[in-house]
């Protein structure tokens, strides 16, 4: 895990120069590292941005008691596995390392709603579509089936479709495989109607 280094030295510099303390925490690969307004997005939430790129689950929890020392938040939002599956990872193996991710945050942080960001549709890798939609659906179904009352499922995957169900071009870079402000507008609004969903309050 030497190779992510350097940017989980950039997130402990970013926690020691946040001005507040931080309420809703994100967590996750470069989906979440690059979202560049999430600071404005959820102004009034006090979120902090705690991405680092090219991370995987497996690494994110590798990672995670060192990148979440010293926190205390009131909610946790995590966007990962989308890497390992383009790494090659199995499903199943993504579906695991999501359990082990619970479960740190449970011991770290208690019964905080946590919520897991669906993995995107994204052209670059559409080759690998069948194995991100399989992987949602035992995430999602776990989920619903969980006795875990305060863990939820936030589905980015079926917006980002066109009629043909392929990714949305308009969502994406030109690289087809990072999001575009358009697209992290609909990811806002698609969480903070999950939120609303659910009746859950984040401070």
């Amino acid at each position: 895990m030497f190779w992510y280094e350097d940017d989980i030295r950039r997130v402990e510099e970013i926690k020691a120069a946040a001005h507040e303390e931080p309420k809703i925490i994100f967590y996750g690969s470069s989906s979440i590292r690059l979202w560049k307004n999430l600071q404005q997005d959820f102004a009034g939430f006090k979120p902090l941005n705690l991405g680092f790129g090219g991370s995987t689950m497996a690494s994110c929890i590798w990672f995670f008691n060192r990148v979440m020392k010293g926190m205390n938040p009131t909610s946790v939002f995590i966007y990962a596995g989308d890497n390992d599956l383009g790494d090659g990872r199995h499903p199943e193996e993504v579906f695991i390392f999501f359990k082990q991710m619970v479960n740190e945050v449970r011991k770290r942080f208690g019964d905080i709603p946590t919520f897991y960001i669906s993995i995107k549709p994204s052209i670059k890798r559409f080759n690998i579509i069948e194995q991100i939609k399989f992987t949602n659906k035992i995430i999602e179904e776990e989920i619903r089936n969980s006795n875990d009352p305060n863990l939820y499922y936030v589905n980015i995957f079926d917006r980002m479709l066109d009629q043909n169900r392929y990714p949305r071009r308009d969502l994406f870079e030109a690289e087809g495989l990072h999001i575009n402000e358009k697209g992290y507008q609909m990811w806002k609004e698609i969480i903070m109607q999950t939120v609303s969903d659910h009746n859950i309050k984040l401070l």
